[in-house]
């Protein structure tokens, strides 16, 4: 009985290995029958491996104190002082606070502004109406950072345009750049204006996915305009808006790093230094290479932590997710 099992075992082991060679086989051959599609992907691959792969063995400096005639592998290991240096640091609260709360914010307002456009705009009969709002809601998103932030500047000056209405309404004029607390806001803000219009044309592609057939059953069933955004349009776009909301989460602690740059001043700076920002004027400015390393890594490791959280909360409550 014992010689049968083992026979038996054997027998299914051979044939999974045939069939894990099939499989091995079938996939070569997919992939040299479709080759060209490979060679549009290869000018991707080679740049995410040169420029983001291969420099990720340069992360060990966060564990060294990196002297540059030294190079890397000859530079003294130190292991997690810089790490604590910065837990330590006085700034370490006011920065964690400062970014966490302008990304949450940015994520707050920004997530679902694009959704409710997207909505809107599927709803305009009139196609012409419609193709010009779209564009100029597109346009700022080709606005440089840079010419934003000069904007702004010119727009919230103590002569702006900003500060002229409100002294023709009889008010007194506001130094908003000068002001910790209206930084928070002129972001966010700049960032809705700038980006939204963009946003939206991911969910106005799923929303044109959607079969005029559905609508017309649901109208046939009595459905009004709210119920049919409701039962058709939402769950038409919930996939793509649960991925977007686990990338952003996952990218939640690297908020644009020029955008901030560009419109800190002395008098902001308390609400305007975030961690992407510390570690330029850390690492580039002040020549601290190492200790800037490890500054960046503590944020992008809680970047995969909450990536792969919400990734897989996200997962358990709705069936969809990154994988």
């Amino acid at each position: 009985m014992k010689i049968e099992q083992k026979l038996q075992l054997g027998e299914v082991l051979r044939l999974k290995l045939e069939a894990g060679k099939q499989t091995r086989t079938s996939k070569w051959k997919r992939i040299l029958q479709n080759y060209e599609l490979y060679l549009f992907l290869l000018p991707t691959i080679v740049y995410f491996i040169v420029f983001h792969y291969i420099p990720m063995q340069g992360v060990i400096i966060a564990f060294k104190d990196f002297v540059p005639t030294l190079g890397i592998n000859g530079s003294p290991w130190v292991g997690l002082e810089h790490f604590e240096r910065f837990f330590n640091s006085f700034q370490f609260a006011k920065l964690m606070e400062n970014t966490i709360t302008l990304s949450l914010l940015q994520l707050l307002f920004g997530f679902p502004l694009p959704i409710i456009l997207a909505l809107m705009l599927n709803q305009l009969a009139q196609e012409r109406y419609k193709r010009f709002i779209q564009t100029v809601i597109y346009a700022p998103h080709f606005i440089s950072v840079v010419v934003l932030a000069g904007m702004i500047f010119v727009f919230f000056s103590n002569k702006g345009l900003a500060n002229s209405i409100i002294v023709l309404l009889g008010g007194d004029p506001i130094n908003f750049m000068a002001k910790a607390e209206w930084f928070q806001p002129l972001y966010i803000g700049s960032g809705l204006w700038q980006e939204t219009g963009w946003a939206a044309i991911i969910y106005l592609a799923a929303l044109a996915g959607v079969s005029p057939e559905v609508h017309e059953a649901a109208i046939m069933d009595g459905a009004n305009k709210w119920h049919r955004i409701l039962h058709v349009d939402i769950p038409a776009i919930l996939p793509i808006a649960v991925i977007l909301l686990v990338l952003s989460v996952g990218n939640i602690m690297n908020i644009g790093f020029e955008k901030a740059f560009l419109l800190q001043t002395p008098l902001n700076a308390p609400s305007a230094e975030i961690i992407p920002t510390y570690v330029y004027k850390t690492g580039l400015q002040q020549a601290q290479y190492s200790f800037a390393a490890a500054v960046g890594l503590f944020n992008a490791v809680i970047n995969l932590v909450l990536l792969w959280l919400v990734n897989r909360t996200a997962k358990r409550i709705s069936g969809n997710g990154l994988w």
